[in-house]
């Protein structure tokens, strides 16, 4: 009897054979790409005597992508169980196969311990499987060059009819290593994984029955493969059960193998299925109204696969995996059922009979939405789609796809129901020859699905007429109607080794808001309550003593000291017509009347007298008291005055410009226009002689059509500088909008002629003479403007074209409209993302391509017009009317946005850009015209879904139609993308506003400090302060109300949540300060209000009127 090992020809057992590559025999018809040798070290064994006790002898056989790498020598097993093989093979890598990439990431290194049965000398000896072990090779795709493994040793059954336990009886130690990475850096860092989970079908056809002939249950959906090919994935040999108790969770998931012996190996070591609720999940059927029917059908019958596909996306495969969602949204996940009898059974009609059983039966497809894998941060998708009846037309409006993975692959698949393994039948070795028969018809398979790509409506197989009759019934696929009826749906997951939009670190901030706060110079004293009302007094005594010597000097004249004294009879006359001059004037009632204001000011403060009194007596004796305190203090203020102490100045301002003009934009989103003018104006007194104050106080008033005013502050900028373009410019359009155009001719040449290097001064002349009917002085401005462009972009060009020729990453000019600088000329070139660093923004005007001779002018033609490529750091068209629009949507010339506006649309040749329906969205939104807003956003989403400028606007849109929720989503995917919006700070504001309404204090004290870290103002304090004390914590939120005051002692919400906590610490008299300057500074949120009063009532003070 031959030994049962028989190794397949061309092959041999031997140890000098085993680390021979399966495929190293092929004859190759060009240079064979590099190969990498990936090297398998099995040290021993453990645990041999649990899975049977009497074994004595074994050896170990290693398999990989269904060629046998060898096998060890025979090893005696030691009493505790172990055996030391040291057994090394290996196998070479190669990126175009038979081991390539995609290989490592979803096929394991099989290993079988085979018991070597010992029998007389005149028999042969004997092997016979005793358990298996996968090694899953996936962290080499993760950057490791060597790692370790003890690798679970599953028992094999040793017949058909045992059933084992699933748990592992030993163990095997193995090495794998790799002289060197088998990704190199660009790989690792911009490729990708790719793995997709199909758990199970469940609410299938009544039709799917256990009973009849065998019938192979599949699933399939294709990816981008490298070489931006398309790879199908392809889920064969699904179980179906019958009603009964739910799959267990959490439950492995398995290799997509079919030659593994031993069931317990098929799980995928630290691999779970672990499910979730139903609302978290990304797909249909996750309502509330659904989770009946959902827990319903996972009890019923059902097809399960519990398998796991992964694929390597090599960086240009990632590129076109991002492209391809972002232009269609919904991909295909194709199901059937076929036969599973092979077609060589059965001599008779042998074609007709292969093809009936290549004929798809219940052919239906579920769409599964793959936007949320553009989601900054997200990496994987899990949920239930519904699965509808397959039909063509369908099937490309909603994915785009043309093809059927199953009719194009119907002739290669192999659909032989593949049984467990029996002794005696087959061994891992005699299985090599079919494995290495599946591996070429992969090869086949995707040579003949390109092949089949490149053909339009031709047929993709070519079978005979019945074949071709039924691929025409399975267009329509009238089975696959009973998916519908069933409610049929597929529970499946597509996760990412890495997200393919990037999400910002969140920052870990200091939890002591104290520690956030800057250092400050200590505040000059400040006076309160009763003391405060004292100095008032002293105050406005002194400046009443000061009026009346004032008088004095007007009746009778300075005398000077050395004059002598006067006698007391003259002073007596003299007081005598002061007195009578001061009433006769009416002056003395006026200083009556200004010094009550002070006095009722002590009698409220000091004395706390603010109801009537119950007796007349209790009235004078008050009054008595009042009288003597207030001429005691008269006399101290007069005292101070007649000392000539010198005044201590006047503490400088704290408030710096940048935080002038912050609190400036701050009140002009909240419209709060008074506030805004005050700002602008409080800009313009630090500094008269700063030019880009002036501009920005006028860009303001364009804001509120303000436009004369406008015109003064751009003219007060200009004549402090005469040569300054930006002032030059905006004098012109204010001229304009007042109709004014030969003032406005004489500003815009003035800044051509002073600039000619301008783009934008050029452009805006251009746009002002298309106004006045001039078409041919516009046109030769236009022109003009257009030449400067193009040198501007064949300079940048040049930059990253050295860094090519010198090893470098290219550079492409970054799009103007991301500029956040307010200088209308800068464009500077930025970093391109990986994978598309060849690409350059797409330009609109045809003529760029005429700066560079030669060919390089028609390479550089070619890349322009090139679509730009589907990225959030993606740059859209840099052209001279959108560097205009940049330039006016700053300084709100809305007039002037459109006209620039309609060029680009009509220069376009392609198409509007993203930056084109963002800026028309923008004058949009300043009208409040919110519908027409709405519909730009919508477009600028779908040309460019990564962008967060459009989901920052999209954010704001919703926020203000008061759609918080859909803000709230807006504005999360904001702050969650890597690359800022161009207003980050009003995201912050309204988001973390969002947050406080929905009493999520948590979030929003995180968010506020987040905008307190990047630019702190009064709101952002405010809302950090709100949410701390929301949360109980009373000292962070005094420390925040603290920093907030002493940006803007003004703000009344700010004294009102201050008189809250003062209410909460007992804190009487300053609880009634900051109650009444909430009051006096016009609080106008009731709810506040309210609140405060409560706690004044249930407290018993803080409220005067008490």
């Amino acid at each position: 009897m031959s030994k049962a090992m028989e190794v397949p020809a061309g092959l041999s057992a031997g140890k000098e054979s085993s680390a021979l590559p399966a495929a190293a025999a092929l004859p190759s018809e060009s240079q064979p790409p590099p190969t990498k040798p990936v090297q398998i070290t099995v040290v021993k064994a453990q645990d041999l005597k649990t899975i049977k006790s009497d074994v004595s002898v074994t050896l170990v056989c290693a398999e990989y992508n269904g060629a046998i790498l060898g096998d060890s020598s025979k090893t005696d097993v030691l009493p505790n169980g172990t055996a030391n093989y040291n057994f090394m093979t290996s196998f070479e890598c190669s990126p175009d196969g038979p081991n390539s990439l995609d290989d490592i990431a979803q096929k394991p290194v099989l290993l079988t311990v085979m018991e070597v049965l010992q029998r007389d000398k005149r028999q042969k000896e004997k092997t016979v499987p005793l358990g298996q072990a996968v090694v899953d090779l996936l962290p080499l795709l993760q950057g490791q060059c060597s790692f370790k493994v003890s690798a679970p040793l599953y028992a094999v059954p040793t017949s058909p009819l045992e059933s084992l336990q699933p748990e592992a009886k030993g163990g095997l130690e193995v090495t794998v290593c790799t002289e060197e990475p088998l990704l190199s850096a660009a790989q690792l860092s911009d490729g990708n994984l790719l793995s997709v989970t199909l758990e199970a079908a469940y609410s299938v056809p009544e039709a799917f029955v256990p009973t009849g002939p065998l019938q192979n249950y599949m699933a399939c959906l294709q990816v981008p493969a490298v070489g931006e090919k398309e790879f199908p994935l392809l889920f064969k040999n699904g179980i179906l059960k019958l009603a009964g108790e739910k799959e267990p969770l959490p439950r492995p998931k398995k290799w997509p193998l079919a030659n593994i012996m031993a069931p317990g190996a098929l799980s995928i070591p630290n691999s779970f299925i672990v499910g979730g609720p139903y609302e978290d999940e990304d797909g249909e059927l996750n309502k509330r109204e659904d989770r009946e029917f959902r827990i319903q059908a996972e009890s019923m019958k059902r097809i399960v696969w519990d398998m796991e596909r992964r694929c390597y996306l090599d960086p240009a495969a990632v590129v076109s995996l991002q492209k391809r969602i972002a232009e269609c949204r919904y991909w295909p996940v194709e199901v059937c059922r076929m036969s599973a009898v092979s077609s060589s059974k059965g001599k008779t009609s042998k074609a007709d009979k292969g093809d009936e059983d290549k004929q798809i039966f219940f052919h239906g497809v579920a769409y599964v939405n793959m936007v949320p894998l553009l989601c900054p941060g997200v990496k994987q998708i899990r949920g239930a789609f519904r699965v509808f009846t397959y039909q063509d037309s369908e099937v490309f409006e909603k994915t785009r796809s043309q093809h059927s993975v199953f009719r194009d692959l119907r002739s290669q698949l192999s659909l032989t129901k593949e049984g467990p393994w029996t002794p005696g039948i087959s061994t891992p070795l005699s299985r090599a020859v079919p494995s290495k028969t599946q591996k070429e018809d992969k090869e086949k398979v995707t040579k003949d699905k390109d092949s089949n790509r490149r053909m339009s409506n031709a047929p993709k197989i070519q079978l005979s007429d019945a074949t071709v009759e039924a691929e025409n019934v399975t267009c329509v696929s009238l089975d696959g109607q009973q998916y519908v009826e069933a409610g049929t749906f597929l529970v499946m997951e597509i996760k990412l080794d890495k997200a393919l939009v990037p999400k910002r670190l969140r920052e870990e901030l200091t939890r002591r808001v104290k520690q956030m706060i800057p250092p400050r110079p200590p505040l000059p004293p400040r006076t309160a309550g009763a003391k405060k009302a004292v100095e008032d007094y002293h105050n406005r005594v002194t400046s009443i003593a000061v009026a009346i010597l004032s008088e004095y000097h007007e009746l009778f004249g300075k005398r000077l000291p050395d004059q002598g004294a006067i006698d007391h009879q003259t002073l007596e006359e003299q007081k005598r017509q002061l007195n009578f001059e001061l009433n006769s004037s009416g002056k003395y009632f006026a200083f009556k009347e200004q010094l009550k204001y002070a006095v009722v000011k002590i009698v409220r403060e000091k004395y706390l007298k603010t109801t009537a009194f119950e007796t007349q007596e209790q009235f004078q004796a008050f009054l008595s008291e009042l009288y003597v305190y207030l001429v005691d203090q008269m006399h101290v203020a007069l005292n101070q005055l007649l000392s000539e102490e010198a005044a201590s100045p006047a503490p400088l301002s704290r408030t710096t410009e940048e935080q002038l003009w912050l609190f400036a934009r701050e009140a002009e989103v909240n419209k709060d226009y008074k506030l805004a003018s005050l700002y602008h104006q409080q800009r313009v007194a630090q500094d008269q002689r700063n030019i880009q104050y002036w501009l920005d106080y006028g860009a303001f008033c364009l804001l509120l059509e303000e436009t004369t005013k406008a015109q003064e502050c751009f003219q007060q900028a200009l004549s402090l500088d005469p040569h300054h373009i930006q002032s030059l410019l905006l004098c012109g359009v204010a001229a304009v909008v007042l109709q004014h155009y030969e003032e406005a001719e004489i500003f815009f040449e003035d800044a051509c002629c002073l600039e000619p290097s301008s783009i934008i001064a050029w452009t805006l002349s251009g746009l002002f003479y298309e106004l006045q009917d001039n078409n041919i002085q516009a046109e030769m401005a236009f022109r003009e403007a257009k030449k400067l462009l193009q040198a501007q972009l064949a300079k940048e060009r040049s930059i990253p074209e050295a860094a090519e020729g010198e090893g470098g990453e290219k550079q492409v000019s970054a799009a103007c409209v991301r500029s956040p600088s307010p200088g209308p000329e800068e464009c500077l070139p930025e970093r391109v993302p990986g994978g598309s660093a060849d690409k350059l923004p797409e330009a609109v005007e045809p003529a760029l391509a005429c700066v560079a001779p030669g060919e390089e002018a028609t390479a550089l033609e070619a890349v322009l017009r090139a679509p730009s490529p589907v990225s959030g750091l993606s740059q859209p068209p840099c052209t001279i009317f959108m560097k205009a629009a940049e330039f006016l949507m700053k300084v709100n010339a809305i007039q002037f946005v459109r006209m620039a506006l309609a060029h680009e649309l009509l220069s376009l040749q392609g198409g509007p850009s993203c930056a084109y329906y963002l800026a028309l969205a923008q004058t949009y939104l300043l009208k409040e015209d919110f519908s027409k807003c709405e519909e730009c956003l919508c477009e600028a989403v779908r040309i460019d879904y990564m962008n967060p400028n459009v989901w920052a606007q999209k954010g704001h849109l919703c926020y203000l139609k008061r759609d918080f929720g859909e803000a709230k989503e807006c504005y999360e995917r904001t702050i969650s993308f890597v690359e800022d919006a161009a207003d980050m700070h009003f995201v912050y504001l309204r988001l973390g506003s969002i947050y406080l309404e929905e009493e999520e204090y948590g979030r929003a004290k995180q968010t506020y400090l987040l905008a307190c870290k990047n630019s702190a103002s009064c709101l952002t304090w405010l809302g950090v302060g709100i949410a701390c004390y929301r949360l109980e914590e009373m000292v962070e939120a005094e420390d925040a109300l603290s920093e907030a005051n002493a940006l803007n002692n003004t703000n009344a919400e700010v004294w009102g949540y201050l008189a809250l906590i003062c209410l909460r610490g007992g804190r009487q008299l300053e609880a009634e300060q900051c109650y009444k300057y909430a009051v006096k500074l016009g609080l106008r949120n009731d709810a506040l209000l309210r609140e405060i009063r409560a706690a004044q009532q249930r407290l018993g003070f803080g409220n005067p009127a008490f």
